[in-house]
Parts: C-alpha cells; structure tokens; sequence
C-alpha cells in the first residue's frame, strides 16, 4: 500500500514537473525549451497587441486621407490619384503573400515582424522627413504652386516602403500571437480565444484612431505633424518589442522544403487516382505520432477527396520501412507508399 502511495507520488510530481515546459515545437530566446510560467500567455502578447494598433492607426490614418493628398497639395486630377492610391492598396493587399511564405518558410516569424516593422518605420520616416526638411518640402516657397518632383518621389518611396513592410508585418504578427499559446493546454487554449478577441478589439480601435485622430491632425493642423507623431510611436513600439524578446515563445522553422508536402500529395494522388477513396477517414494513412514533429495535425475534411487517395495504403506494401523510419520522399519511387494524410489535408487549405 505504501508502495502504491509512493508511485503514485512520483507520478503527480513527474506531472506536475512536466506541466512546467511547454512542449509544442517553440522555444524560448536562447533556444531552450520554454518555461511555461516565463514565457507566453498575456505577458507576451501585450507587446504584439501594443505594435499591432500602432501599425494600424498609421495605415488606416494615411490610407484614408491619401486621395485629398494627392489632389490639394501634390495637385494631381482625381482619376490619376484615385489609380495611385488604387495601386498602393493593392501593393499592400498583395505582398503579405510573400511576406507570410518567407516569414514561416525561411526567416521565421519574430524576425520577419522585427524586419517588416523596422521597413515600415522606414516609410514613416521618410513620410516626415518630405513634410520639415526644406529639399524634400512640396514646395520651393509660399507663393509656388507647383509641387516639387523630388517630393513626390520621396513621397512615393514612402509609401511603397510603408506597403512593403506590410507584407511581413500582417501575415506574421498574429500568427506570432498565436504562437505564445499552448492548444495542448487548457488554461492557455481559453486565453488564446480571449487574445484573438482583444486582436479584433485592437483592430478596431486602431481604425477608429487613424480615421477620425489622424485624420484631423492632417486636415487642421499638418500632413507633418501627423507623420511625426506616428514615426515616434512607431519607433516606441518597435524598442518595446524587441525587448520583450525574453517572454517570447518562438516556433521552429521547418527543416524541408515547405513545398515539397504539396508536391508529394500530388503526386501521390494522381498514382493513385484509379483506387477508391475509403469512406471511413481512419483507414488513411497517418504518420506515426513518433515520428510527427510538426505538433498537432490538422483534421480530415470530407472536401477535395480526390486527395485523400494519396494516403490510401496499399497492399504489399510497408509503412515502416526496414530502415525503420517511415520517408514520405518514397511516394516519389514508389506508386504505392502512401503520403502523410495531414499533408493532404494541408492542400486542401491551400
């Protein structure tokens, strides 16, 4: 009975013990396995959420105040700044697709946010730099009416720098967010749903503040004053990111070829498109957990099942190979090695 006592004992302490790591593929800064009482959760996310409404307040504020720019002080026609600003929206629209390939893909999501901000502080710069300096300044003098080429090419280098910081700044900063929340824990599954509340909330009032503050400190007072105060805060919050470096849990970068699991379910699947997709999904093929290092999978859709077949496994056929390792670069080789079922689900979201 003693015994019994004692092991069980042991076992709450082993648990507990483990319950102090988090073991989800992130580390801490220097690499370690992160404390779970140090790192992550809210005190990690206020500095994302604080970086996150500073960035928005300065989009919302330029981008909606742009077009009156253009035609009263660079004195473009409506059509030729309506299309301007047209191109710069979509510039911003479009670039976080590589920024957010890059970010998960090479560099990893805190530097890519770290990199992309300090672009886009870049742009503000630049964006006040055009308003007080006298070479870059609109005009030659008071009475001129003719605005200055090298101003509005600065200006344009602005904004496009502002745009380009956005491709990496928007597609990874939530994700880095998310990132500081454990799913496999249920105390920090229920704050994660509380973060992605404040982000919505943050979001918001990042717009509410650029449409209605920013736009009036342009409107009544200057276009220079405005793209002051937003470099300094900018900067502010750059500097207090970086320094919550310590709090931080960063995900492992994959070691493949972010591609080549599509390349694979494809390939597989069209070897095998002659073979009848089971209905019961647990008669695909899944990695084994213990060879699993990309965390929790993703789970099956009944959508594009055509995909599916690439997990189908076939007769005569081996998961684990006489090596003792399953290789999913075997689909490549072999018709009927079966492909990683999560991988196709993966496609499906693509």
């Amino acid at each position: 009975m003693e015994q019994e006592m004692e092991k069980r004992k042991g076992r709450e302490s082993e648990e507990k013990e483990e319950q102090k790591w988090v073991r989800d593929a992130c580390v801490d800064y220097k690499g370690r396995v992160p404390l779970r009482a140090a790192t992550g959760v809210r005190k990690a996310s206020i500095f994302v959420l604080a970086i996150a409404i500073i960035e928005r307040i300065a989009y919302f504020g330029i981008s909606s105040n742009l077009i009156m720019y253009l035609t009263r002080v660079i004195h473009q026609d409506l059509k030729t700044a309506t299309n301007n600003v047209n191109y710069w929206k979509g510039a911003t629209t479009l670039m976080p697709l590589i920024g957010g390939f890059v970010g998960d893909a090479y560099t990893g999501r805190f530097r890519m946010v770290l990199l992309s901000s300090l672009v886009y502080l870049k742009g503000l710069s630049m964006l006040t730099m055009s308003q007080f300096f006298p070479s870059l300044k609109p005009f030659n003098n008071e009475r001129s009416d003719q605005p200055r080429k090298v101003h509005e090419a600065v200006f344009f280098l602005a904004l496009y720098s502002i745009a380009l910081g956005t491709g990496g700044f928007r597609p990874c900063l939530q994700s880095f967010g998310a990132d500081q929340f454990d799913d496999d824990h249920l105390e920090e599954r229920k704050k994660k749903m509380s973060f992605f509340n404040w982000w919505n909330l943050t979001l918001s009032f990042g717009l509410l503040l650029g449409t209605t503050v920013v736009v009036y400190v342009q409107d009544f007072v200057s276009w220079g004053v405005a793209c002051l105060a937003l470099t300094i805060f900018m900067a502010l919050t750059i500097i207090a990111f970086y320094v919550g470096m310590p709090f931080y849990r960063y995900k492992m970068r994959p070691k493949e070829n972010p591609f080549m699991p599509i390349i694979q379910v494809l390939i597989a699947a069209i070897r095998k498109r002659n073979l009848s997709c089971p209905s019961n999904p647990a008669l695909l093929f899944e990695v084994p957990e213990s060879q699993n290092s990309q965390g929790r999978l993703l789970s099956h859709t009944n959508r594009l099942r055509f995909l599916d077949k690439a997990a189908i496994e076939m007769e005569g056929y081996s998961i684990v190979q006489q090596a003792g390792a399953f290789s999913p670069f075997r689909i490549h080789i072999h018709s009927t090695s079966p492909c990683i079922f999560s991988g196709g689900n993966e496609l499906k979201q693509v």
